[in-house]
């Protein structure tokens, strides 16, 4: 496919590079159970063809940190010669400095709907604190609370409204604008966006609660990893596309890297294995009736009233914690403080300080 005329406007390995991008996007596409997932956006629009991310290896590009430009190769066909390239001017704003990364493994054009970017793929060697806490905390990460921390004597939820908002605009949005033969225009910047945004939302929900866990004094962060719910469940139609959109792996690799850098360890729970949702975090007893209702977990045994998603949480710390028994207060479980997205600033905080 590369070997086409058409290719060799490019360079050489970055021809290779979409040709690869193109086949693992058709392999995620077949392998999904779900009938309603479209498939890669290649096909054309009239004359339109779609903007493909185009990247250049590190012998297809040249950076110059010192000026802030990076100088692209051309592809055979629209060279002029050896030194014809493509120079580009970026701005990495306030918040990235490229002086300082020794590596730049791959520059990337991307179509972002609107216009193009430069995504620099860099390798960095992250120096780890070391924790000085001796804490433990639980998470239990779920689709209508995207998240629910305990840590003993404290308790956080993090609830996705924001992320369900999204989720079903966006959708309706694409699913309104959908073309006979195939994805408008607008359909794909919906997807797009979409996309974006949820990336967005969950970099900054792992950023959180790993700095509300270091500012606590916690050592290791227990997550529970519901590994196997999508082969094993069926929720129904409506409740299969929220289990497909829920990006559970993407959480758990965020919140493990971003613990890594404050010297914080992050271990993974089986909470199949443990049946954490439907176990009491005081008294041990496992039974499906103490989930009352949607987000309330009512012990037969021992009494206890707690947020479903919490107790599993606590159960989870439980799993990290050197003596359990002399450690766990669940007198907050009931009452959690409340964190919410913050959509205009694109940060997490109490929700006191969120505007509705």
């Amino acid at each position: 496919m590369k070997n086409q005329p058409c290719w060799r406007d490019l360079n050489a390995q970055s021809s290779q590079a979409i040709v690869e991008e193109l086949a693992g996007a058709f392999q995620s596409w077949f392998e999904q159970d779900n009938s309603d997932a479209n498939p890669p956006g290649y096909r054309k629009h009239g004359d339109e063809r779609p903007r493909s991310t185009i990247t250049f290896k590190e012998d297809g590009f040249k950076l110059d940190t010192k000026h802030q430009q990076v100088r692209l190769s051309k592809g055979k066909n629209l060279k002029d010669g050896w030194s014809d390239f493509v120079l580009c001017e970026y701005d990495t704003g306030p918040d990235a400095d490229l002086t300082a990364v020794e590596d730049v493994q791959q520059v990337r054009i991307v179509w972002t709907g609107d216009h193009w970017e430069l995504h620099f793929v860099c390798k960095v060697a992250i120096d780890a604190a070391d924790s000085s806490g001796e804490k433990t905390a639980g998470v239990d990460l779920g689709i209508c609370n995207t998240a629910a921390v305990s840590v003993g004597d404290e308790t956080l939820l993090y609830p996705g409204n924001a992320l369900k908002m999204d989720s079903h605009y966006f959708r309706q949005e694409e699913y309104d604008t959908e073309g006979e033969n195939g994805p408008s225009t607008h359909a794909e910047w919906a997807r797009q966006k979409k996309s974006r945004r949820q990336t967005r939302y969950l970099h900054a929900l792992s950023k959180d609660i790993v700095e509300q866990c270091a500012d606590r004094g916690v050592e290791t962060i227990a997550v529970g990893h519901p590994e196997d719910i999508r082969a094993d469940e069926d929720w129904g139609r409506h409740g299969n596309k929220r289990l497909h959109d829920w990006a559970f792996d993407t959480v758990l690799s965020h919140i493990e890297y971003k613990a890594e850098e404050r010297g914080i360890e992050v271990e993974r729970v089986d909470e199949y294995e443990l049946a954490t949702s439907i176990t009491c975090c005081a008294c041990g007893m496992k039974a499906d009736s103490n989930r009352v209702e949607r987000g309330l977990y009512v012990c037969e045994n021992c009494e206890l009233v707690a947020n479903s998603d919490l107790n599993a949480a606590e159960n989870m710390r439980a799993t990290v914690t050197p003596s359990p028994a002399r450690d766990r207060s669940n007198g907050c479980l009931a009452q959690p403080s409340v964190r919410l997205f913050d959509t205009s600033m694109g940060r997490v905080a109490p929700q006191e300080q969120v505007c509705p």
